[in-house]
């Protein structure tokens, strides 16, 4: 009686009025019981992709190109490289089942080389914007330059 009672006056006062879920079913545990779950609401929820290691290594192989040009420092890139093609040779290696390797190793030089070219090209890109953006809108003066023009005039 007193927790109806509690509950009757959170509801009044609207405790409960944005909690998250609102007006969305409620999903039931099905007919059996399975005890994985909170493993499967965990995938589900925080988008783990749960692939045999020829396909993790094809996806990670796609996307190289975009986590090195993310990467600042040749020796980063080059240790992201090294660590990448070990990974490949060691499940070429294993005997498992599931998908064949297909995945080629990286020419660690020639990705440098290339990640280079990739770095400059959008650094000058980026220098071409910001001095196009300065030309449009002149920068307004600090209060520490007006000072320096008055006493440069004098």
């Amino acid at each position: 009686m007193w927790v109806d009672l509690q509950v009757r006056q959170a509801m009044e006062r609207g405790d409960f009025d944005d909690l998250p879920g609102q007006g969305k079913p409620i999903e039931d545990l099905g007919v059996e019981h399975d005890p994985d779950w909170w493993v499967k609401k965990l995938v589900e929820r925080e988008n783990i992709a749960l692939l045999p290691p020829a396909l993790g290594l094809r996806k990670e192989d796609a996307e190289l190109e975009a986590r090195l040009d993310a990467i600042t420092v040749e020796r980063e890139v080059r240790r992201e490289l090294e660590d990448f093609n070990r990974r490949v040779v060691e499940t070429r290696r294993q005997l498992q089942g599931g998908p064949p390797v297909v995945t080629a190793v990286r020419d660690v030089d020639a990705e440098v080389a290339a990640w280079t070219q990739r770095r400059t090209a959008r650094i000058e890109a980026q220098r071409a914007s910001r001095a196009a953006a300065a030309e449009a809108s002149p920068r307004e003066l600090t209060w520490w330059r007006r000072r320096r023009t008055r006493r440069d005039r004098s």
